[in-house]
């Protein structure tokens, strides 16, 4: 009965929730939610630097989130890169003098709180020429209006950023009268003209004053209280920029500190004073302010303008534009004529005659289009997910609970849509999709969680990753040694699947190949297996049946790849030199080096090896009929089958404790290509060795496998966000149901993604031979075309 709901369950979903319908859910939410951000951006403006300098909130205990653009956390080399030659003065109270050694430690961490509390403080750096200075003028009176004045006249060279904020010895000095208030607007308006006259060629911030613990102060400043405070911020708030006309000319109001105060200020030492963290996030923030649309870091959104387009992009779109053009032109036309050829009722006989009309399929030009209008939509979203400012983005906060619900949720729904498997071989396709495709959804959740801070969990899914390539070797060796197909069409399919859409992203979003760094992996290792296994002498099964002395043939081809794999991996000179050559540099190079690709081929060297082993002691072991494959049978006789399950466990779970044991993440990468072949091989076994395990698989996982590249891909820009480094927001103010959203709309782009590959792999690659090296040479020429464009864009940047 229970089996009998949960089939008629499943049916029931399958039957009202198809994936056309999701698709088309998709596209409308999408639609909507462009047109909603639009209209706030629109509505609101688009300026991000007004959100970080007045609205937050804190993930976590110390992480500060502003509202709808990402952070960045400048290191102490980019901070003098930003400031070189700059002059930065901070001008006010014991709090402002507060966030000058924040900002000053920033650049140089060494700095220490020392010198006269009560006076100037003159900072700099000699080696990038930036001079920072704190002036203690603790009231806004008339000698901070004549140093300031001293700015505007030129007497004195102007700072290029100026940091200026007082209120609260004001209100201690007057004991908080009402006339200390009056006073202190007077003040603030004289001086708000000369600081908007600095604003027309200098950064101004001036800093509201922070909420302070009213019942830590001592009796001394019992008078500050907030009600006050809020009184002096609205004075200056309403006074500062009234006078301004120009909107570039306006003193920044240096708001967000109140906010970030509000949360730490219980554990200020004196109920007055911030804590330590609290500052360093202000002057992280002011950083950003400054240096963002300076240095635009990939995970600093707050405060850059939009990239311009590039010239490849701009014929990239031009391209996509006539697609979209050609292909409703074509449709028009299309329901035109059929509209003509409707059955039409004979005046005689009073029965339909239907015309004589053309039943051959759809032509290959209307499918191309139809592709390409596609896809160019979906570049579009995809573009303005990630290149446009339309929607927001925030970056990764880590905690366990983020990274392991999902993963029990997701567990739940792969049991729950478990199937019976048409055959019950090892390593079956249904098996291998659900193993993709559960591996995939934990990466997925990886990376939006931010776990690769959490050592253990970024250990175990370098195994799924290394998994991945333990497939491409177990698949390609399998396919290469059953089928002997080592053709030109096999090997052009192969890579246009693989690859079709990086080389589209790279176009469009005006990335390097090599960004995408697995593609690039798995299609050299595709091109390592196929030269190994197609070079003289050519070993195939069909070859060794007929005489074993081929199978030492082949080992010696496997041992000889071994021996080539050590020898790059140790001399990482040569490795360098033969992916530094032309146009191979061009691929694999990232930020001006091919480091970043030796060491991610370094770090699963040995494991496309193990899968090709994997596969051939394994087709040689079903060969020989020693494997019992049957549906409910054990892989082994009874006794070897579970001395085996239990050796797999233990394996198993030793990996786990190591990796969960690992405290250094350089030490424990240096040993994971050896051993992470160990939890591969036992995570085979305990799913195959038993028969019922065997029998079944997950089509919820199976479903997702299937799509694995796809998503792995488009993760990078429409659901994670400032390329993987933060996360994608189209419904701000409510993350889960953002989430929910977000990955509906990224499952369908890469489904559709999926189908779109499938169908112009068969137009682009045909099977006839000479059909196809024309098309080779059309696309050399491409390609061609491609690198002499990325050339001039290069020269043109530099």
């Amino acid at each position: 009965m229970a089996a009998l709901a949960y089939t008629l369950g499943k049916r029931e979903i399958n039957h009202y929730f198809s994936v056309r319908s999701a698709k088309a859910l998709a596209l409308g939410a999408v639609l909507l939610l462009a047109a909603c951000h639009a209209a706030f951006r629109r509505y609101r403006g688009d300026d991000t630097c007004e959100y970080l300098l007045s609205t937050g909130r804190f993930l976590g205990e110390k992480v500060w989130q502003p509202h709808s653009c990402m952070m960045h956390k400048y290191k102490n080399s980019e901070a003098k890169s930003c400031l070189l030659d700059k002059h930065i003065a901070f001008i006010g109270d014991s709090r402002i003098r507060q966030l000058f050694y924040s900002f000053v430690k920033l650049i140089n961490p060494q700095v220490k709180e020392e010198g006269n509390k009560h006076g100037n403080i003159l900072s700099e750096d000699t080696s990038a020429s930036i001079k920072v200075d704190f002036l203690w003028y603790p009231e806004v009176n008339g000698s901070m209006k004549q140093r300031i004045k001293s700015w505007t006249e030129g007497s004195i060279a102007k700072p290029h950023v100026i940091v200026a904020g007082a209120a609260t010895w004001s209100i201690k000095i007057h004991n908080g009268s009402n006339e200390a208030l009056t006073q202190y607007k007077i003040n603030i308006t004289s001086i708000a003209p000369l600081l908007e006259k600095l604003a027309e060629s200098s950064d101004v911030y001036w800093v509201l004053q922070d909420p302070v613990y009213e019942d830590m102060l001592s009796d001394s400043r019992k008078m500050i209280t907030n009600e006050k405070i809020d009184a002096y911020n609205e004075a200056a708030i309403s006074i500062l920029n009234s006078s301004s006309r120009n909107s570039k000319a306006k003193v920044k109001v240096f708001s967000v500190s109140k906010l970030i105060a509000q949360e730490t200020i219980m554990q200020s030492s004196d109920g007055l004073h911030l804590p330590e963290s609290s500052r360093e996030t202000s002057a992280m923030i002011l950083m950003n302010v400054y240096c963002n649309k300076i240095l635009k870091p990939i995970d600093g959104s707050c405060c850059q303008p939009q990239p311009p387009l590039t010239l490849i992009q701009k014929l990239a779109f031009c391209f996509f534009a006539l697609s979209i053009i050609g292909y409703l032109i074509l449709t028009f036309i299309y329901r035109n004529n059929h509209r003509k050829n409707k059955p039409c009722t004979d005046m005689e006989s009073g029965e339909e005659k239907k015309p004589v009309t053309n039943t051959s399929p759809v032509s290959t030009l209307e499918t191309l289009l139809h592709s390409f209008f596609k896809l160019g939509l979906i570049m579009a979203y995809f573009y303005l997910c990630d290149r446009a400012n339309l929607f927001m983005k925030e970056n990764k906060f880590y905690t366990h609970s983020s990274f392991f619900i999902p993963i029990i949720y997701i567990l739940v729904l792969g049991v729950f849509y478990t199937e019976n498997a048409k055959e019950t071989k090892m390593l079956n396709r249904e098996q291998t999709d659900e193993w993709k495709g559960w591996m995939q959804l934990v990466i997925l959740i990886y990376h939006i969680s931010g776990a690769s801070t959490f050592l253990p969990v970024y250990m175990h899914v370098r195994v799924l990753v290394a998994a991945y390539l333990f497939q491409t070797g177990y698949g390609h060796f399998s396919y290469f040694w059953i089928k002997g197909d080592f053709g030109l069409y096999r090997v052009c399919q192969v890579l246009f699947r693989l690859n079709f859409l990086v080389v589209v992203l790279c176009i469009v979003m005006d990335r390097p190949y090599q960004f995408y760094y697995f593609v690039p992996l798995v299609t050299v290792w595709f091109m390592i297996i196929y030269a190994t296994l197609a070079v003289w002498p050519q070993i195939v099964q069909k070859k060794a049946n007929g005489n074993s002395f081929w199978h030492f043939g082949l080992l010696l081809k496997l041992i000889s790849l071994l021996a080539c794999i050590y020898f790059l991996a140790n001399y990482q000179g040569v490795f360098e030199k033969i992916f530094s050559l032309w146009p191979l540099s061009t691929c694999f190079e990232l930020n001006g080096n091919v480091y970043e690709w030796w060491f991610r081929w370094k770090l699963d060297r040995y494991v496309v090896f193990h899968g090709m082993m994997f596969a051939f002691i394994y087709l040689a072991l079903q060969k020989r009929q020693v494997l019992l494959e049957g549906k409910g049978d054990p892989l082994f006789s009874n006794k070897i089958s579970n001395v085996l399950l239990f050796i797999s466990v233990v394996c198993f779970l030793t990996y786990s404790i190591w990796a969960s044991s690992c405290k250094n993440k350089t030490e424990c990468n240096e040993l994971h290509p050896s051993v992470s072949v160990v939890q591969i091989l036992a995570f085979i076994l305990i799913r195959n060795i038993p028969g019922y395990a065997r029998s079944v698989y997950s089509s919820f996982f199976a479903w997702f496998g299937r799509i694995s590249l796809e998503l792995f891909i488009c993760q990078y820009h429409i659901w994670l966000a400032a390329d993987t480094k933060g996360i994608l927001v189209l419904i701000p103010g409510n993350p889960m149901l953002n989430i929910i959203v977000s990955t509906f709309i990224f499952v369908c782009v890469a489904h559709e993604i999926s189908q779109i590959t499938n169908d112009l792999a068969q137009m682009v690659v045909p099977k006839d031979n000479a059909t196809l090296l024309r098309r080779l040479l059309c696309i050399s020429g491409f390609f061609s075309g491609l690198l002499f464009l990325a050339a001039i864009q290069d020269q043109s940047r530099h």
